[in-house]
This record gives C-alpha cells, sequence and structure tokens, in this order.
C-alpha cells in the first residue's frame, strides 16, 4: 500500500518518528540507499538535521568514504558495471570500523571513514564512542546488499527512475565533467550495476521505507510488508 506524504517536511519527519520508534540496546543504523543521483544524500541531510533538533546524537556517514583506493577499484575497466557493484566499496572495513561496533554486542568505537576521496588515500581516523542512543545515518549506493543487510536497524531505500537520475547527474556535474562523460558513466555502469543489484539483491524486498523521489518536493513514501516502522502513517492519507 502507498501514501502520499503531504510535504517532503513531512516525509521527514515521519522518518524521524520511524527512527524513533525503533527500540535498540546500541545506536539505531539508518540506511538510507538508492541510485546514484537519486537524492539520498540530501534526503540523509535532512533526516539528520530534524534528529538533532530533536535532541538526538547523530553519526552522520556515507559509502563514500569506504571505497577502495582507485588502484584497486576497476580491475575489470572503468565502465564495467560488474566491477562498480563488486570491486568498489570495502564492505569489510564498513562493517569491521563502523556498523558492528554501533551494533549487538559492539564497544561502540567507531570511525566514520577510510578514505578520502579527494586524496584518494586510506584513512586512519580518531576512534570515537558513540553514546548508546546515538544515531548513525549512513547513504549510499548498493546497502542492501547481503554482504550489509543484516547490519541495519532501519532500511530506507530512495526510489527515482534511472532514466530521470541521468538528467539530474548532467546538472549536478556540470562543472567538472561534460554531458558525455557523465552520460557514458551512467549509461555504461552506474545504471547496469543497479539493475545487477535489483536482479540480485532485491532491495526493496529487504526496505522498511520505500520514497518515491521523482518529485523531491512531493515525494511518495511507501511502507513495505516486512513491518510497519512509520508511526500513524496512514494519518498521511492517499
Amino acid at each position: 500500500m502507498t501514501w502520499f506524504s503531504n510535504s517532503r517536511d513531512e516525509l521527514i519527519g515521519r522518518l524521524a518518528e520511524a527512527v524513533g520508534s525503533v527500540t535498540v540496546a546500541h545506536p539505531t543504523r539508518v540506511a538510507v540507499d538508492g541510485p546514484p543521483a537519486a537524492g539520498k544524500t540530501t534526503l540523509a541531510d535532512e533526516l539528520a538535521v530534524v534528529l538533532r533538533d530533536r535532541g538526538r546524537d547523530v553519526i552522520r556517514a556515507t559509502i563514500d568514504d569506504f571505497l577502495f583506493p582507485r588502484a584497486q577499484r576497476y580491475p575489470r575497466g572503468e565502465y564495467s558495471a560488474e566491477g562498480c557493484y563488486y570491486d568498489t566499496h570495502d564492505n569489510e572495513a564498513l562493517n569491521r570500523f563502523l556498523l558492528d561496533p554501533l551494533g549487538p554486542g559492539g564497544d561502540r568505537r567507531f570511525q566514520r571513514a577510510v578514505y578520502d576521496s579527494t586524496a584518494d588515500a586510506v584513512l586512519s581516523p580518531p576512534v570515537t564512542t558513540a553514546p548508546a542512543d546515538a544515531v548513525l545515518v549512513f547513504d549510499g549506493v548498493f546497502l542492501l546488499r547481503p554482504e550489509l543487510i543484516d547490519r541495519w536497524d532501519l532500511r530506507v531505500f530512495v526510489s527515482t527512475a534511472l532514466e530521470r537520475t541521468v538528467d539530474r547527474a548532467v546538472i549536478r556535474e556540470r562543472q567538472v565533467s561534460t554531458r558525455a562523460d557523465v552520460e557514458r558513466r551512467w549509461r555504461e555502469r552506474y545504471i547496469p550495476s543497479q539493475q545487477l543489484y535489483f536482479a540480485t539483491a532485491r532491495p526493496t524486498r529487504h526496505a522498511d521505507v520505500v520514497v518515491h523521489n521523482d518529485d523531491p518536493e512531493r515525494p511518495v513514501w511507501e511502507i513495505a510488508r516486512r513491518g510497519d516502522p512509520l508511526p500513524e502513517a496512514r494519518a498521511a492519507g492517499e
């Protein structure tokens, strides 16, 4: 069943309520998954602001800080969709340094990054200890894959028509890349890698909430069948 939010602010508020409804004895780990240029980073940033306004200690992190160095990322070629899915992200480090320490039985001593994309260098930032009631808001691609699926306490998937992400990417990257370069990356690497992800991992089946973000000002959200994490969601109407 699908409901329309009355506004984007209402959607973010409902997601914040969903975070508040999670009852765990460790920091709440929230995944904000979705294709490149779907709007997941913006949504995660907005959610973090609202959670902080409500008094929560928020750890904001992203998959872009858990990449392998560039020399390791392209064994199958720069435009390989399989390489994008299988060779890009250091999921073992993500689990070891961030998700597991914040999870059940963890000591809450975490590192929010292991890679600096600007310098293309491995990082070793200071270890931080999270409060037990902290919230990790983590955005990125491929977050509901088998290697990560059981590490999340709330799973949000930001969905946008893949063709629309090309147009958004062209606008977003117009200062650093030509339209032809952006379109080639999206059509040869990013879109096929998402299709591979959907075929193998079926991420929307594992999401608690799917946000349809074709119109960012009036997103549509859908509660997954595996649970109802949004309190009083039906009050938004359809």
